[in-house]
């Protein structure tokens, strides 16, 4: 008799596991019931903000990015620091550099309204980043939402996991590795810089130093980013020459013409392994909407706190 207690409690352990583990699970539906107008709030703040500024597409899709990077999809990189809290916004790949937290608090305030409590703010950033393509003439996928906030952040991780502008191609291929993430799903988001712009400080050293690069093209950006660190470092040029305000496959004709702005976009095409998806890239801009997708879901599903790990802050800014 005991023993077919044991076996009965067993099994009901396993199932509540199982059922734990499943609700654990993101999914493009989560929010159906719960907040059914969500993600048309966030919609509506992402179109205004990018029809004010469009760059801010491209700025969204970069604070998605720098936060998956460091502990998962999870919020972190939207905490800010305070006396005894130290965030990631200071770390030297964000510092100065991250942008349009006023646009993600003011999606968190909308959803507030509608749905008080329900929608984190990892999940805004993830529905934003997508809704920024969009905006821009990008494809469109359904988002994997259910992530809950975390209530810590990584400094350390942010100076360490995001590949920096001087990259080379192994380091980038390691850097994604890290993370789950392939050099296919590397090359295809990597075109994200295809919108969006880039500071002196993060190409001086491509457009003066090295011969990798167009001389006319080095020639353009020299113009606005004078040789010596400390002296415009924060002047602006654009990542696609082009289109910086079109999502398409331009990037990656700038990279086959050698005209890629930052050090670690030009060794996308630089004789080595990811060359041939480069152009094919080139020659297909579907191909490269779809794995671009394929390589956002992935980068989406990077270590996020479900279930009753994290909470859902009330400011995105701070721990609730």
């Amino acid at each position: 008799m005991a023993a077919a207690r044991a076996s009965a409690l067993c099994v009901v352990l396993l199932a509540v596991m199982a059922a734990g583990g499943a609700s654990a699970q993101l999914s493009t539906g989560f929010y159906s019931s719960s907040c059914p107008g969500a993600l048309g709030a966030v919609a509506s703040v992402v179109q205004s903000a990018v029809a004010n500024e469009p760059r801010m597409g491209a700025s969204i899709l970069r604070l998605f990015f720098h936060d998956c990077f460091v502990q998962g999809c999870d919020g972190s990189l939207l905490l800010d620091d305070t006396a005894s809290f130290q965030g990631e916004k200071m770390a030297t790949p964000n510092n100065g550099s991250v942008r349009g937290f006023e646009v993600i608090d003011a999606i968190k305030v909308a959803v507030e309204k509608i749905c008080p409590g329900v929608v984190s703010c990892a999940d805004v950033l993830a529905i934003a980043a997508r809704d920024s393509v969009v905006a821009l003439g990008g494809p469109n996928w359904a988002v994997k939402v259910g992530r809950r906030d975390s209530t810590t952040a990584s400094f350390s991780g942010a100076n360490n996991n995001i590949p920096p502008p001087t990259s080379g191609l192994a380091n980038l291929t390691s850097l994604f590795a890290a993370q789950g993430l392939s050099q296919k799903d590397m090359v295809a988001l990597s075109g994200s810089h295809t919108i969006g712009q880039a500071r002196c400080t993060n190409f001086r050293a491509h457009v003066y130093n090295e011969t990798n690069i167009d001389s006319g093209f080095a020639g353009t950006r020299r113009s606005g980013c004078p040789p010596n660190s400390g002296s415009g470092d924060n002047n602006l040029a654009p990542l696609d020459l082009q289109t910086p305000t079109a999502f398409e496959n331009n990037y990656y004709k700038n990279l086959v013409a050698k005209k890629g702005l930052m050090h670690s976009d030009q060794e996308l095409f630089n004789g080595g392994a990811t060359d041939p998806l480069v152009q094919y890239y080139v020659s297909s801009q579907s191909a490269f909407f779809a794995d671009f997708v394929e390589g956002m879901i992935k980068m989406g599903d990077i270590s996020p706190l479900t279930g009753n790990n994290g909470e859902v802050r009330k400011n995105c800014r701070k721990i609730n």
